[in-house]
């Protein structure tokens, strides 16, 4: 792995260096052009439209087509390697390195059916020394809610993932129902295969997205047409675009007017995810804390104990526990190995003193019927949608 990560850091170095000569040779006339470059680069505030505006504007001014070219290469490289930070983004000194990253693999039994029982429940054990350090310091220890990684809040900060915006919120909400997803489980697009992600990279080229760049509702909706037209070659029918129209509003929860650029990855890796691996391969993603929590939503459905429940509580639990975990502040106290999902009984069960409403039993009875593997089969997406710490809606749910 050392070797690996070696090799990586001295190719960005020579490619650094080899930029610096260029620009020394290109003379001084061009470095106003290579400074807003630079600005740009390191500001990644404006949207897709702006960005591209900024860089037809850099061509029509002058030559400096070597760098461009380089830059945006290693855009798409660091995006191919699943590195959402860049290197220039924070001051390096006194972190850690980040370690490289390798794809998955798919395997030839990936596609089988995984045998996920429902009574046998899995025990919950978190790693016992911090994924960075591999030191072991108890209850200093943060849990990821996905997988059974800990870290220090410490290491994340000398790795540059905990920055201090969301340093409160790690610290908050680790230890609750809520939980924190690692920096692993963060990313939704970890999850592609090298050749999932090389089809990915290449429909958002051929759609002329910028990695890194915000995303207008505009932007957004042309980009869903392009590639609805190049799927289906023909136009996307109105009911479609108004579910992407709802799709963008649930990435922008907060309003903004432009979804980040890490939201809109994760909401098409997932996407791809589903149009290109069969259920049962989906399936195999789970990890044990999200089959548990599977478990405890299906049992607090099934009231009657028969192995059975209505559609209708099949998308209520898509809607609640799967869509996306609630910021609520809870208590501490709460175990790091608890991951099931918020009952009647638990703390976080209401808002504002009111108890939510209960599905009445005769609707399982008028409904078609759903049994466990069904249930996975049927939630699975929305239950690896909910993995990433942000706020947005990385997979509507239909209504």
């Amino acid at each position: 792995m050392g070797v690996l990560m070696s090799r990586r850091q001295t190719v960005e170095r020579v490619q650094k260096v080899s930029l610096a000569v260029s620009a020394f040779k290109d003379g001084l006339r061009e470095q106003p052009s290579t400074r807003r470059r630079a600005e740009a680069g390191t500001a990644r505030q404006g949207t897709l439209e702006q960005e591209v505006q900024e860089g037809e504007e850099e061509a029509s001014a002058g030559p400096s087509q070597p760098e461009e070219s380089s830059a945006s290469k290693a855009a798409w490289e660091r995006l191919r390697d699943g590195r959402g930070i860049e290197p220039e983004e924070f001051d390096r000194a006194n972190r850690f390195t980040p370690p490289a990253f390798i794809r998955p693999k798919r395997e030839l039994h990936d596609d089988e059916p995984p045998d996920i029982s429902l009574e046998q429940r899995e025990q919950i054990l978190n790693d016992e020394m911090c994924e960075i350090c591999e030191v072991w310091t108890a209850e200093s220890l943060f849990p990821c809610r996905i997988c059974p990684r800990v870290y220090h809040d410490g290491c994340l900060r000398r790795m540059g993932y905990l920055q201090k915006d969301s340093a409160v919120e790690v610290t908050e909400t680790a230890h609750t129902e809520t939980g924190w997803s690692c920096y692993y489980c963060d990313n939704l697009n970890l999850l592609l295969t090298e050749e999932e992600m090389y089809s990915l990279m290449e429909t958002l080229k051929s759609c002329k997205i910028i990695p890194g760049a915000c995303l207008t509702l505009d932007d957004f909706l042309h980009y869903k047409h392009q590639v609805h037209k190049q799927q289906f070659e023909r136009t996307m029918p109105e009911a479609q675009e108004e579910q992407a129209a709802l799709q963008f509003h649930a990435l922008d929860p907060d309003k903004k007017g432009h979804i980040e650029w890490q939201d809109f990855l994760s909401h098409e890796s997932i996407q791809l995810l589903q149009k290109i691996r069969p259920q049962n391969a989906l399936l195999r993603l789970l990890t044990p804390k999200e089959r548990e929590r599977a478990r405890a939503a299906f049992l607090a459905l099934d009231q009657d104990n028969d192995g059975f429940i209505g559609e209708g509580e099949c998308r209520q639990a898509r809607h609640t526990w799967f869509r996306k975990h609630q910021k609520e502040m809870l208590s501490c106290n709460v175990s790091i190995s608890h991951v099931g999902p918020i009952s009647e009984g638990s703390p976080a069960s209401s808002r504002n003193g009111k108890s939510p409403e209960k599905i009445l039993p005769a609707t399982k009875q008028e409904e078609t019927s759903i049994d466990w593997p069904g249930f996975l089969r049927e939630n699975v997406a929305y239950i690896l949608a909910a993995r990433p710490n942000s706020a947005a809606l990385h997979l509507q749910p239909l209504a």
